[in-house]
């Protein structure tokens, strides 16, 4: 890889990665507890479109963001999808 790779989810920088270390912490969130897939698909897009993810990352708060828009009671630290 050359560089880092500026609004670019996990799975989209470093596949091995994800499926690694990311699809399995995603597997073991409890229903009750995991957003809909659509309110999942649109926190990621709102991700991708900010200035402040890199390589997965939130530079706002440090988190994985393919895990946190999991969640459904997260919240983007920069309020750009609740």
């Amino acid at each position: 890889m050359t560089g880092l790779c500026k609004r670019c989810l996990l799975r989209d920088a470093m596949p091995a990665d994800y499926e690694k270390y990311v699809l399995g912490l995603l597997r073991a969130i409890r229903e009750s507890e995991r957003a809909p897939q659509a309110v999942y698909r649109d926190r990621l897009e709102a991700c991708k479109a900010c200035d402040q993810l890199s390589m997965g990352t939130c530079m706002g708060c440090g988190c994985l963001v393919e895990l946190k828009a999991a969640y459904k009671k997260e919240k983007c630290p920069f309020r750009r999808w609740q």
